[in-house]
């Protein structure tokens, strides 16, 4: 099967998921949003499930990368922290579906990825918690609880789901640099 193909079937799967949910969206819609037959979306995809798992892993792995480099370099807590928080509200803006997807579809996966799922947003989370604790040990953030800063971040960037509907006149750019004035410029000291 050409990448080509099953990437379209993903992003047509990820458009269906977020519009009717998981449940709601079946093989046979995928297929004809697709342009094939039911039958032959089995050449190349297995399941429904499989592709949920692609969509959500394929998120959780790009946040965890960037994590990942971010936490190498060498910049101050509060740039890396920006930075993590740019790459969210990036993905929010050009690869909605399936962010949106893999925040509100991942209770579908079957066993062992939905618990394998559940640990890697366990963990990312807590490496973001305790980045922002760093950030307060270093002096360089006030001092509130890492993990409502956590949590205020992850909502408020899930919060773009409003401007994807409304399209308002401000733009992605705009919507980006706003949004981390407020965010990183609420926890600087």
């Amino acid at each position: 099967m050409s990448s080509k193909r099953r990437d379209e079937i993903v992003a047509q799967s990820a458009q269906l998921f977020r519009t009717y949910g998981y449940n709601g969206a079946s093989m046979r819609t995928v297929a004809e949003a697709v342009g094939i037959e039911a039958a032959s979306l089995y050449n190349h995809i297995k399941s429904k499930s499989e592709i949920l798992q692609e969509i959500c892993f394929k998120v959780a792995n790009k946040f965890l990368t960037h994590m990942d480099a971010v936490e190498r370099s060498q910049k101050t807590t509060v740039e890396k922290l920006e930075d993590i928080i740019r790459i969210h509200i990036r993905m929010m803006l050009e690869e909605y579906e399936h962010v949106y997807v893999s925040d509100h579809e991942w209770k579908h996966l079957p066993e062992p990825y939905l618990s394998n799922f559940l640990n890697q947003r366990r963990s990312y989370r807590r490496r973001l918690a305790d980045l922002v604790q760093e950030g307060i040990d270093r002096g360089e953030m006030k001092n509130i609880d890492p993990y409502v800063a956590v949590i205020t971040f992850l909502s408020a960037i899930g919060g773009i789901e409003y401007w994807h509907r409304s399209r308002k006149a401000i733009n992605e750019q705009e919507v980006e640099d706003n949004m981390v004035a407020y965010l990183v410029g609420g926890l600087r000291k």
